[in-house]
């Protein structure tokens, strides 16, 4: 016998009056959580793949009520021993307290289990931005191009050009671009949207360069297929994290990521006369907040602004 709930944004799910019995965490997210997120969540896939690969082995095998404070402290602390960055173990950390969450409301873990003691996320201070020089993009592009890896090269261009976000270019498609507008559409970006990206030429010459390659490789470019294809697995990249770390440490730039790629196409952008409003529609800020982090890039036009308007009134 089931009734309907209203949780997350009212969505309605199932929901079992009289859970009997204690479950495994494996079980609970398998059989219980996992279906349900898949009908509220936009990315329920990157639950699964986060429980699998670092839940599912670790503590998965326990009973809900087994699942002590101490338990969940060891199992953050080995999560930092392992050399995950802050920000990555807030990730898992976040899919758990969620999981317990959701179990507590259902039902599966005792009312206030864990009301007092939660696992608390660990304290990340603000990424620093980092923008590229020229000089660094040269020597960045030139050791990606010698790369083993058959695409790093045109990803890493492509989001120079861009100011995508890494996911969007990993998963692109060939029938999200219009090569006569110049546009290409990312059906869901960060804030849950729709949004457009405007492409140069040079980042359409990017496009076609990547399609010669994958024909070369006996990789499909269907209009439905991506455009990022790891040919030993005939699927799109899920990460390219290990050819970046390896061309960033060869160079001297061990600190820079992947996404200040973004960070330096807004950085051009700005030293070349655009306006934050030109940037933040550029990069598809939902918030122009979000783009006035790039503010103290813009040369002093105040100043330039009153000695106008002193000569007027002279």
């Amino acid at each position: 016998m089931s009734r309907l709930h209203q949780i997350d944004h009212g969505t309605p799910v199932a929901h079992i009056d009289n859970p009997t019995g204690d479950l495994t965490l494996n079980t609970f997210f398998d059989e219980h959580y996992y279906p349900y997120a898949k009908v509220t969540k936009r990315r329920p896939e990157l639950d699964k793949f986060i429980f699998d690969k670092h839940v599912r082995v670790q503590i998965g095998g326990l009973m809900l009520s087994e699942l002590t404070p101490t338990i969940l402290d060891r199992w953050v602390m080995n999560h930092v021993a392992g050399d995950y960055k802050a920000s990555t173990i807030n990730k898992h950390i976040f899919l758990l307290n969620r999981l317990l969450n959701v179990a507590e409301y259902w039902g599966y873990l005792d009312e206030n289990r864990f009301k007092k003691r939660r696992i608390k996320q660990l304290r990340i201070g603000d990424q620093p931005q980092r923008f590229l020089s020229q000089d660094e993009i040269r020597k960045l592009l030139a050791a990606c191009k010698y790369d083993p890896h058959p695409h790093i090269a045109l990803f890493v261009q492509l989001l120079l050009l861009s100011g995508a976000r890494k996911s969007e270019a990993r998963l692109m498609k060939w029938s999200y671009v219009e090569t006569t507008s110049g546009l290409w559409t990312v059906p869901l970006s960060k804030n849950g949207k729709k949004r457009r990206i405007t492409l140069s030429k040079a980042a359409l010459n990017v496009l076609d360069e990547t399609r010669a390659l994958n024909c070369a490789l006996n990789l499909p470019t269907g209009e439905n297929d991506y455009v990022f294809i790891n040919p030993r697995t005939g699927q799109n990249y899920h990460s390219f994290y290990a050819a970046w770390h390896r061309i960033r440490k060869q160079i001297g730039l061990d600190s820079v990521r992947i996404h200040d790629l973004r960070h330096t196409y807004a950085s051009l952008l700005i030293n070349n006369g655009a306006s934050i409003y030109e940037v933040q529609k550029l990069l598809g800020h939902h918030h122009i907040s979000m783009t006035e982090r790039y503010a103290h890039l813009l040369p002093d036009t105040l100043q330039q602004r009153v000695e106008t308007l002193s000569s007027l009134v002279d």
